[in-house]
Order: structure tokens, then C-alpha cells, then sequence
């Protein structure tokens, strides 16, 4: 089993010698990564996947390096590090290159393994990802962990749907059904449902397991078809349900020693249309047994106890296992050898019966021969000794059939009759019949040191003589070719080996060493004697070739001298490219079959039934080219015919001019290494060897040189197109000038014209604005005076009405006074003062009022006019600026484009528009919200001040309440004594003043004052004598004090002042 370390290597070969599953177990390799530090240690491999085509896998470790490997080109490449393990991939995108990795970190990430880039970087779990399934279109994904499934549409990388789920009901695995639109979403109470993935719509749930049944599905597969699923768990039995019926339509009861069930895949087959019968089944134990779900047939099992398996991925075509060990290492099986016993060619006609090594030489030496029919099978004695029942027995012709007999187990007589019989060999059996005709060794080391010499120097640039579209194809030629002329020096001077080797290479492209060994054996056995001439055609062999067609058909070998076409034109060019240029590929096949069974002669006979087959048309043909023509290129043939003739010829041509009297009979290859061939003359093809290297080295002596001139050249040609592409540029830059200063011109005369429109039109609107100001203005004026006419007016109503209401006051009270004559005297200083006092305090009150009224009224007008003034004046000044600085700067940038200074302009004055509209409208913010706290602060001070006024007036009338209740009573005292002592005295004068004091309409202030000045009483009663002589004096007085009253009022009121609102 060959084994292979990753290391620290990056890319490297898969494996170094052609593997050979069949004796290993299947095995065709093994993948460890191992590290190089002082301890080493291995790192092991956590997941793998196939892509699309089944040829190529990534596999992942748990330090996150993930490799790609080729196994059809036997490469392996890292194409990521991650620094962090992943816990799930997928490589069966659309886009082929490209591949999905979930890490440790619950995100999902996308990389490209060409460009080795990142293309997207998924998040939304909160878990760790356990699988990843791709829908078959590629498009979509859908990635699955324990709480959670998302859909993710990978054209845009963005998620679409995401499944939410109860707590305690967790989720096994949601995947897409293959080549379906359904997704099929398995829950771990056994819960199983199918959605449609474009409407997400239910399309069914499958029914509970039957009773009884206490098995929990863990895992699942699904057939390619997309028909049955297969459900295991912790259990022995399998549950096979049929998703077009939805029912459980099979139980399979895995062997005792399976316990538990890890993982599920069905093994793909090309010829059962996607309804795989063969069903992988890995257990506890490690081991991977493949069973038929028909049948229930054990056919093949992987793995062992001591190397059990861990995880296991088969590829979509079904040709390759990769399996993650339980040591962390990769296996890779060839399920072909793994199911020899599936498709195993037929049994060997002839079989051979060994002895044991303790028997007689003799006895070993003998060999049985089984006819066709049923095989006895050896009986064992009781002495244990084999002993084998003959049907057969040919003795005498055991020398004859020595050489017939093939490895495999096969019989060249019978293969020819079989041949002869069919006319071709069995399709899936042809490169077997081949490798064993030819007896190819397989020396796989020698090929390995032919191949690691690299490409040969003669075959460096073969895509340009031969240009072969598949890279591929054109890869294995040159390495094969390479590889020949390794081996022996005149391939690499054979200008027709490519021709020769072609049809080989691409038959054999996927096994090099066949090809190699195939051809090796061909040119030593088929091609004798064709170097001899070197570097000429092997004319020994052409003129073979014209003797038998001179034997057998003279008149068309006398038609080809006739018209001077020699064998060069009819017989070489079929035998350089082998018949591949005339025959299709069932018919060279079909060709090779019999060549390869027969004598090497037969070839040479070939060539001549292909002219003789053809004679009609060849006899037709007159000019050479036509003869080119006929022999490069497919013709109306009927294969089957050339090989009958074929044959033949090889039976009735004369021994003397046959070919198989100068060519050798087959002889094979040798085994370990290959023979030496020296078969051309050597002289000749060193001289030539020379020659060519000679020749080699003045070409490239001629290239350097040739290359130098080029470079030169290429330096002035470049200099004199930098030359002519400066002179281009300054005439299209003087153009380019001129064409500008033409439209500068033309700018500026329209810039004019508009200046003097827009000069027009700003003279018409100031003269409107000028008119509408002035309206304005008088409108306003008119206003004004109308407001303060009717605020006079008002003042002079208020004003007289005031007057008529003192005047009417003062002849009441006069008419009082006059009632009260007798009192007034007594009464004229008290009552002056008081009358004085009073109207001092309301005329004062009054006058602060309306002082304080006009101040407000002035001030506000004041503010207003000035607040236009201001405006105005700014407006003015603002616009005469910008008229000065708009006239600068269209004298100083005439060459400005007029239209973007305008929109520059308009910007700007939109920009300080609204920063003034900005700060006048935050000033007005905050002087509302300082309104508001004033008003705030004033309506709480006057709470404050009208609750201080309540109380102090409550007070106030207690306090008079309280001193108008002494003073009653101290009045109430004196007025008793006095009346106790003056009522023998004055009592009739008492009595006549007390009523006339009764009917005197008196006010409650008069009478305190009179209550609380005695002197009053005193004056009148001592001095009656003096009333008609003050009483003019008294209403003179009286007089006085009204115009004086009259006088203040009226200038206390002042001129009428305009309100303004």
C-alpha cells in the first residue's frame, strides 16, 4: 500500500508508482499530514467531499489546511488555511473552482481554490455547522446545525429562509433531494418532512416508525433518483422508506455485531439510472459493509477493527471511497477493485493447477488443462493432501500451447478464433485482452525515472507543430514522447513519432505507463527494421510492401508507376499515422485488434489490402495530390473487408517474399527494465544530434541577436510613435486652443449681451422695487396717520367725558357744600388736604400709567422704525456690495463661465439664506423658551404678590374692624360725658343741631374726620357770627380748586401718542 505524507509540501504527486488497488484491499493510497517539528505528530483529517466530476476531493484537517486533490492528474495542492478547524465542506458548486468550508466559529466561508482567495464569509449560526448540502443546480445551499437550518442563495451569498425549531425538539439534518426541487428535513424525534424549496410549501410527512420500533434515526442517504431513503441509528436494522408512496417498504437487519449505525451512503452505478441498489453501511466497529438492498447480500465490507473508519465519502460516479481513518490518516479505494468480483472479466478458458511446495518437481511442473464447462474443485483426502480430478489431459501438446499462453490466464489460439469469429474483441474487455497480448511488464520504476528526466528539449514547443485543443491530451503526448526519447536517442529525431503515438496517447491518456509500454512494444515488434534508413522512410520495408502488391495486383502497382507514385505516397503515410487518418476510432480499434493478435508481418499486410480494397477509386486517380489526398484522409471502406483481405494475403502470399520471413516474431518487453534500443544508425543520429544542437545554438544565437534588433527596433519605433503622438497632441491642443478662444469669443459676446439684458432688468426691478417701497411707505404713512387720528379722537372722547364726570362731581359737591354750610368752614383744611392728597395720588397713579404707556408706545415705534431703517439700510448696503463685488468679478474673470458663477453664486446665497434662517430661527427658540420662563416667572410672582395682597387686605380690615370698634366706644364714653356735663346748659341748642346734623347727607369719611376733630364742634359752636362773612371766601376757594384739579388732570393725560400693535 503505498503511503503518502503531506508535510510541509504544498503541492506535490498523489503517489509515485502506479497504484495497484487490487492486491491492497482497494486500497489505492494513503494521505497522512504529519509535521516536521522536534516532536512531530500527525495532524488529523476532519472531513472530506468530492466534486461534481468525482476525480478531484478536498479534504480539511483540524488545524484548517485544506487540500485539493487530483486524482486524475495525481496532484495534491493547499488551497487554504483557516488557522481553525472545519466542521463541514462542500465542493459540488456551480461554479466549479469554487467550494464551501464551516469553521469552528459557527461561520460559513467560501474560497476559491485557483486564485486561493476568499469570495464570501457566511454568519448566522450560534452553532457549530454539521452539514452542508448543495442543491443540484448549484445555486443554492443549505447549511445545517443542531438549533438551525438556513438556506443561502450563493449567487449573492445572502440567506433566504431560515428554520426555526422548538427548544426541545432538535434537528438531525436538512438536506435537497437529489436532482429534485425538494428539501427533506429530519428532526430527532423521528419527524421527517419534504418542502417544496421555492415556496417552502409542505409537501408531506412521512408516517412514524412502525410500533415496536425504538430505533432513533441518526443518519441518512438518499438514492440518486431520488426515490428511497435509507434511515439508520442505534440500532442493527435499517429502515427503507419510499418517498413516492411515503411508507416503510423494507427493514434490513444489519449482522449481529453491528450495533449502531454512523453513517449512510448508497454507491452510484452508470447503468442503474440513479436507483442505486448497493448501500454503504458504517458501524461502531469501524468496518464500512456494502450491502444489495435487493438482495440483502453482503458484497463487499471496508476497513478493519485495528484501522477502523471513521467517516466515509463516495464519489458521484461511483469509482472512488475516500475515508477518514480513525487514526486521522485518508484512504482513497477504487470501488472497481473492491467489486472485481461484480465486473471481473469472463473466467480463463485455461487454468493451471499449482502444487504444494512439499510435492515433487514433477508433479509442479504439470499442467491441467480445463475444457469449458463446469470446474471440478479439489477434494481434500484424509491425509490432507490435494488431489484433483482431470477431464482433460493433452500432453503432447504442452510445448505448442506454451507459447499461446498469455498472463491472466489467457490463450492467444482462442482469442484469435474468437476474433475470427466476431471480428472485434469485447468493448469492456478490450485494454485487458491488449495488455495481455502484449505481455506489457508495468515497470513502473523505470517509467517513474523516464518521466521524473522532465520534458525533453526536442519536444519543448510541440504545441505549436501540433496543435491539440484538449491541454490535457496535449500534456500526456508530450510527457510520453518525452519519455521515448529518453529512452532511446532517435525519438527524439523521429519527426513522425507524434503521428505514430497519438492515437495511443489518447486512448490510454488516464494510464501513461500502458501508453508507454503499448507504444515501446509497437515500435519494437511492428516497427522493425523501419530505422534502418534514417532519416529516409524504411525503404526495406516499402519495397516488402511493393512486392506483395506486385505479386498480388500488378495492374495497380503498373497504374502507380505510371503515374510516378511510389510507395512513399501509398504505403508510408499509412504507416506513420498507423491507419489513424483513414479509419474512425471503431474501426482502428477493430483494425488493432487483429494486429495485435497476430504477426507483426500483418501490419505491412494491411497497408497493402487498404490499396488493393481501393482500387477502383485509385485506378480513377490521375494526378499525385489526388493519391495525397486519398491516403491522408478517410475513404468509403469497409473495414471488415481490409481484414479479410488481409488475412488473406498473409495466407497466400509466397514465403519468399513474405514479410514474416525477414521480420521476427513477438517478443515482449522485458520486466524491470526496459531493453535497449539501438536498432538506427547510430552515426547518423548523432551527427544529426549535433547537428541539430549545433543549429539549436545558432538559433538561438540569431534569436538574441534577432531579439536585440527587435528591441532596438521596438525602442525606436516606440520613441518615433512617442514623437508622433507629442506632435498629434500639440496640434490637437493648438486646435483644441483655437477652438476655445473661438468659444471663449463667443462667451464673452453673449456674456455682454446678457450683462446688458441683466443690467436692464435689474435697473426695471429697482425702479419697481423703488415704486412698490414708496406705495409701501405712503401705505403705511396713511396708516399711521389714520391710527393716531383715531387715538386722538378717542383721547378727546375720554378726556371730555372725564371733564363732564368732574364737572358734575364738583357741582354735587358743591351743592353739598352748600347744603352743608355749617360744616364746611370747620371742615375746609381737613377736607382740602384730603381732596388734594387723593387726586394727587390717582393723578399720579394716572400719570405713571400713561407715562409708562407712551414710553412703551415710543419705544416700540422707535424699534420698529428703526428695525426697517435697519433693514432697509442692510438691504441697500448688501445690495450695492454685491453689485460691486459681482461687477469686480466679472471684470476680473472674463474668462469664467458665466453659468457656473451664477449656480455658484444662487448656492451661496441659498447656503447664507439658510444659516440665517437657521439663526433666526434658533434665537427665536430661545427667546420663546425665555418668554415662556419669564411669563412663568411673572405669572408666579404675581400668584405670589395678588395671595400677599389678600392676606395684607384681610389684615387691613381686621385691623380696621378692631379700630373702628375703640373708636365707637371711646366716642361712645366722651359723648357721654360731655352730654352729662352740658345738658343743663345748652340743651335746646344741642337738640336743634343734632337734627340738623341728621339730615345732613354725610359720607363714613367725613364723619370720622368730623368723629375725630372736636375742634370742628367747638369752632361752629363758639363763632356762628363768621359763616356769612367767609361763606364767598369759601366758594371762591372752591372754585380754585376745580380749575386747578380741571388743569392737572389735562396735563397729566399729555398729547396723544400713537399705538402700535
Amino acid at each position: 500500500m503505498q503511503s503518502t505524507d503531506l508535510g510541509n509540501k504544498e503541492s506535490g504527486k498523489i503517489w509515485h508508482r502506479k497504484p495497484s488497488p487490487a492486491t491492497q484491499n482497494g486500497i489505492i493510497v494513503n494521505v497522512v499530514h504529519s509535521t516536521s517539528e522536534y516532536h512531530p505528530k500527525v495532524l488529523r483529517f476532519l472531513n472530506v467531499a468530492f466534486d461534481g466530476s468525482g476525480d478531484s476531493f478536498i479534504a480539511g484537517d483540524h488545524q484548517g489546511n485544506i487540500y485539493v486533490f487530483d486524482l486524475h492528474g495525481n496532484r495534491f495542492n493547499l488551497v487554504q488555511r483557516t488557522a481553525q478547524a472545519c466542521t463541514a465542506l462542500a465542493f459540488n458548486l456551480r461554479r466549479k473552482s469554487e467550494f464551501l468550508v464551516a469553521l469552528a466559529d459557527y461561520s460559513i466561508k467560501c474560497f476559491d481554490t485557483v486564485t486561493k482567495e476568499l469570495v464570501s464569509w457566511m454568519r448566522g449560526h450560534e452553532s457549530s455547522v454539521c452539514s452542508i448540502s448543495v442543491h443540484a443546480s448549484g445555486r443554492y445551499a443549505i447549511t445545517t446545525s443542531s438549533d438551525t437550518a438556513q438556506l443561502w442563495d450563493l449567487d449573492t451569498f445572502q440567506r433566504k429562509r431560515k428554520l426555526n425549531i422548538l427548544q426541545s425538539v432538535g434537528i438531525q439534518k436538512v438536506f435537497f433531494l437529489p436532482l429534485s426541487n425538494t428539501i427533506l428535513s429530519c428532526f430527532k424525534d423521528n419527524s421527517i418532512f419534504a418542502w417544496e424549496c421555492d415556496t417552502l410549501f409542505c409537501k408531506y410527512q412521512l408516517p412514524g416508525p412502525p410500533e415496536g420500533s425504538s430505533i432513533l434515526y441518526k443518519v441518512f442517504a438518499v438514492t440518486r433518483d431520488g426515490r428511497i431513503l435509507a434511515a439508520g441509528g442505534k440500532s442493527n436494522h435499517l429502515h427503507l422508506w419510499c418517498l413516492e408512496a411515503t411508507q416503510l417498504f423494507r427493514i434490513i437487519q444489519m449482522p449481529m455485531k453491528v450495533r449502531a449505525v454512523r453513517h449512510l451512503e448508497f454507491l452510484p452505478d452508470s447503468f442503474d439510472a440513479g436507483s442505486n441498489q448497493v448501500l454503504g453501511v458504517l458501524s461502531q466497529d469501524g468496518i464500512m459493509r456494502f450491502v444489495n438492498i435487493q438482495t440483502c447480500k453482503l458484497l463487499f465490507e471496508i476497513g478493519t477493527v485495528e484501522e477502523g473508519i471513521s467517516s466515509s465519502v463516495i464519489s458521484p460516479h461511483g469509482r472512488y471511497i475516500a475515508s477518514i481513518m480513525e487514526n486521522g490518516s485518508l484512504n482513497v479505494y477504487s470501488v472497481q477493485a473492491l467489486t472485481q468480483e461484480i465486473n471481473k472479466p469472463p473466467p480463463p478458458l485455461v487454468k493451471v493447477i499449482e502444487d504444494l511446495p512439499n510435492n515433487t518437481a514433477s508433479s509442479s511442473s504439470l499442467k491441467m488443462k480445463i475444457m469449458p464447462g463446469r470446474v471440478q474443485r479439489p477434494a481434500r483426502c484424509k491425509d490432507s493432501k490435494i488431489q484433483t480430478r482431470v477431464l482433460k489431459q493433452d500432453l503432447t501438446g504442452n510445448l505448442a500451447n506454451k507459447e499461446n499462453e498469455l498472463s491472466e490466464g489467457l490463450n492467444k489460439k482462442r482469442l484469435q478464433i474468437l476474433l475470427k469469429g466476431y471480428g472485434e474483441y469485447p468493448t469492456k474487455y478490450r485494454m485487458f485482452i491488449w495488455r495481455s497480448l502484449l505481455q506489457l511488464p508495468e515497470n513502473h520504476t523505470a517509467f517513474s525515472s523516464l518521466v521524473d528526466k522532465g520534458t525533453h528539449a526536442a519536444y519543448l514547443n510541440l504545441q505549436k507543430k501540433y496543435p491539440i485543443k484538449s491541454r490535457k491530451l496535449l500534456r500526456v503526448l508530450q510527457r510520453t514522447l518525452s519519455a521515448l526519447a529518453h529512452w532511446s536517442a532517435i525519438f527524439s529525431e523521429t519527426p513522425y513519432l507524434p503521428l505514430l503515438a497519438f492515437p495511443f496517447v489518447k486512448l490510454f491518456q488516464n494510464n501513461q505507463l500502458i501508453c508507454f509500454e503499448v507504444i515501446a512494444t509497437l515500435i519494437i515488434n511492428w516497427c522493425q527494421h523501419w530505422f534502418e534508413y534514417f532519416p529516409n522512410p524504411p525503404i526495406n520495408i516499402l519495397s516488402m510492401i511493393e512486392n506483395v502488391l506486385a505479386f498480388h495486383d500488378k495492374e495497380l502497382l503498373q497504374h502507380f508507376i505510371d503515374r510516378d507514385i511510389t510507395s512513399q505516397v501509398y504505403a508510408w503515410p499509412l504507416l506513420e499515422t498507423l491507419f489513424s487518418e483513414v479509419l474512425t476510432r471503431e474501426e482502428w480499434l477493430r483494425l488493432f485488434d487483429n494486429i495485435f493478435s497476430n504477426h507483426p508481418s500483418f501490419l505491412l499486410m494491411t497497408v497493402v489490402a487498404y490499396s488493393t480494397c481501393s482500387r477502383a477509386p485509385l485506378l480513377n486517380c490521375t494526378l499525385k495530390d489526388d493519391f495525397e489526398y486519398f491516403f491522408h484522409h478517410r475513404n468509403n471502406l469497409d473495414i471488415n473487408v481490409v481484414i479479410r483481405e488481409v488475412y488473406h494475403l498473409m495466407e497466400t502470399t509466397p514465403a519468399d517474399i513474405h514479410p514474416n520471413s525477414v521480420l521476427d516474431a513477438f517478443v515482449a518487453l522485458t520486466k524491470g527494465q526496459y531493453p535497449i534500443f539501438n536498432q538506427y544508425p547510430k552515426f547518423i543520429v548523432d551527427y544529426q544530434t549535433q547537428e541539430r544542437e549545433r543549429i539549436r545554438n545558432d538559433e538561438l544565437d540569431f534569436l538574441r541577436e534577432r531579439q536585440t534588433v527587435e528591441n532596438m527596433q521596438a525602442e525606436v519605433d516606440e520613441q518615433r510613435a512617442k514623437d508622433e503622438a507629442w506632435y498629434q497632441k500639440q496640434e490637437l491642443l493648438r486646435r483644441a486652443e483655437e477652438t476655445r478662444r473661438e468659444i471663449l469669443l463667443q462667451e464673452e459676446e453673449k456674456m455682454a449681451q446678457q450683462r446688458q439684458r441683466l443690467a436692464a432688468v435689474k435697473r426695471e426691478l429697482e425702479i419697481k422695487e423703488i415704486h412698490l417701497q414708496d406705495a409701501a411707505r405712503r401705505r403705511l404713512l396713511k396708516l399711521q396717520q389714520d391710527q393716531r387720528e383715531m387715538e386722538l379722537r378717542r383721547l378727546e372722547d375720554e378726556i371730555g367725558r372725564k371733564v363732564q364726570m368732574r364737572d358734575q362731581e364738583i357741582a354735587a359737591t358743591a351743592k353739598d357744600l352748600e347744603m352743608r354750610q355749617l360744616e364746611l368752614e370747620a371742615q375746609k383744611r381737613l377736607y382740602e388736604k384730603d381732596l388734594t392728597t387723593s387726586q394727587e395720588a390717582i393723578a399720579k397713579e394716572i400719570r405713571e400709567d400713561t407715562d409708562a404707556h407712551r414710553r412703551k408706545v415710543a419705544l416700540e415705534e422707535h424699534m420698529f422704525q428703526k428695525l426697517l431703517e435697519n433693514s432697509q439700510r442692510g438691504s441697500r448696503r448688501a445690495q450695492r456690495v454685491m453689485e460691486d463685488n459681482l461687477a469686480k468679478a466679472e471684470q476680473a474673470c472674463l474668462n469664467a463661465d458665466w453659468q457656473i458663477q451664477t449656480l455658484h453664486k444662487q448656492k451661496c446665497e441659498d447656503r447664507q439664506r439658510s444659516e440665517g434662517y437657521y439663526e433666526v430661527a434658533t434665537l427665536l427658540r430661545k427667546n420663546r423658551q425665555k418668554e415662556v420662563q419669564v411669563l412663568n416667572a411673572m405669572m408666579e410672582e404675581e400668584a405670589k404678590k395678588w395671595k400677599e395682597a389678600e392676606e395684607k387686605e384681610f389684615h387691613l380690615q381686621s385691623e380696621k374692624k378692631a379700630s373702628a370698634l375703640s373708636d365707637a366706644s371711646r366716642k361712645w364714653f366722651l359723648r357721654q360725658e360731655t352730654s352729662a356735663a352740658l345738658e343743663h346748659e345748652e340743651m335746646p341748642w344741642l337738640q336743634r343741631q343734632h337734627m340738623d346734623s341728621a339730615h345732613l347727607p354725610q359720607t363714613s369719611r367725613l364723619n370720622d374726620v368730623a368723629d375725630k376733630d372736636p375742634s370742628t364742634h367747638i369752632f361752629s359752636r363758639n363763632k356762628p357770627i363768621e359763616w356769612n362773612s367767609t361763606e364767598h371766601d369759601l366758594l371762591k376757594s372752591v372754585r380754585n380748586l376745580r380749575r386747578r384739579l380741571a388743569a392737572r388732570a389735562r396735563s397729566s393725560c399729555g398729547p396723544p401718542r400713537l399705538l402700535v400693535t
